[in-house]
């Protein structure tokens, strides 16, 4: 069977460089949508994903979605504390961290409005526990005092909070003496300070979750099987930190991607007409081309396939053209409301291998299906008809 050599399609697209290039500015503005809501998604599991360390557990309350909604006794404490699963630090204390996650309201800089901000009470071992988050400004809190330390995104975000400002809530004053980076994780949008401190405040008498570094990773399973049989542990459960934060981000991740299709479906049906109008005027105008083609012994598959690829080409052009203008988004960052923790979570647009595949097979799809009625139309003209269209 005779091919349609690619220069011949090439040309026509050339020879119609208007129609063409409204085309791929139309699949190129769908695109640049639809990868700009998978980054997002994407960025969100990425900020919470990376919160959670491989080498770490988290204890919360059995059927708890969050540490929110999580509570967790002194005596549970103390007993993960005598576990040798956890693994010991300097002195051979265990390295974990009692902790109280609360939410208050700030106001932020841009709207003036009240903002969720997530406040966590830690123990001495928190920073050991999460490496990844570093003094920037100031110096860490001490232990027994109204002092505190706020994530770069919260400072960033919401007024007031500076070094040396006080901050009220919980019926106190609390005095900002450092502003902590963690990587772009969560903890990024979260204020620090003593566990046992804010649970006064606010007058709660049990914890959150434990946190704590496993003695050794490979034998999470046992550890958790051990615990469960523990009698005085079985309102809890037992998680690896990174798989809870993963958790948080389902949700949330799930109604942006749910919302973004919706709203690219609705631009995809533009873009494939586009396209459908651009090959059924080439269609018109190459009549006598279609028709010496077939005249010339090119069957009507290859005809079809000829402008079925066209209609694909522009597509991936746009394609392209929308991943390379969503790529600019990755300087971006933004805050939204967790659904899970109720509190303001800062994070970026983040682009991966997935997403671009993801953007390049829709652009792919809105060619195919905007191409194929017209490359079949063209397929089928009569050869006599079409030669005495000149």
């Amino acid at each position: 069977m005779m091919r349609i050599p690619f220069s011949y399609i090439w040309r026509s697209l050339w020879a119609r460089r208007l129609t063409t290039g409204l085309t791929i500015g139309g699949v190129a503005l769908v695109v640049f949508v639809f990868a700009g809501v998978l980054m997002l998604a994407r960025g969100l599991e990425a900020t919470l994903v990376e919160s959670g360390s491989p080498d770490n557990a988290i204890v919360l309350r059995r059927s708890a979605t969050s540490e929110l909604s999580s509570q967790v006794d002194r005596a549970t404490a103390d007993v993960l504390e005598a576990d040798n699963g956890v693994a010991r630090g300097a002195e051979g204390r265990p390295v974990l961290s009692r902790e109280v996650v609360l939410v208050i309201d700030l106001y932020k800089k841009k709207s003036n409005a009240l903002g969720n901000v997530s406040i966590r009470g830690v123990s001495p071992r928190a920073l050991e526990l999460r490496p990844g988050v570093h003094i920037v400004r100031g110096r860490p809190f001490q232990f027994g005092t109204h002092e505190v330390v706020v994530g770069k995104s919260i400072a960033d975000q919401f007024k007031g909070v500076t070094l040396g400002a006080e901050l009220a809530f919980g019926g106190d004053r609390w005095t900002v003496v450092g502003i902590t980076d963690a990587g772009g994780t969560a903890f990024d949008s979260e204020i620090w300070g003593d566990a046992d401190q804010f649970m006064q405040a606010f007058g709660r008498p049990v914890y959150s979750s434990l946190t704590f570094r496993l003695a050794d990773a490979g034998h999470f399973d046992q550890l958790k099987t051990r615990l469960q049989a523990d009698p005085r542990m079985q309102y809890v459960e037992l998680k690896h930190e990174r798989d809870y934060y993963k958790e948080q981000s389902q949700t949330l991740a799930m109604f942006i991607r749910t919302l973004g299709l919706v709203v690219t479906t609705i631009f995809s049906f533009g873009a494939m007409i586009g396209a459908m109008i651009t090959m059924y005027a080439a269609v018109a105008n190459r009549t006598v081309e279609v028709g010496t083609l077939r005249a010339l012994g090119f069957r009507r598959r290859s005809v079809l396939g000829a402008f079925l690829l066209e209609s694909v080409v522009l597509a991936l052009v746009g394609g392209a053209l929308g991943v390379a203008l969503a790529a600019l988004l990755s300087f971006a960052r933004i805050s939204v409301v967790n659904f899970q923790s109720f509190s303001e979570i800062g994070f970026g647009f983040a682009l991966s291998p997935g997403v671009v595949r993801s953007a390049l097979v829709f652009a792919v799809v809105m060619g195919v299906v905007g191409g194929f009625l017209p490359a079949v139309r063209a397929a089928r003209l009569n050869i006599v008809n079409a030669l005495r269209a000149s």
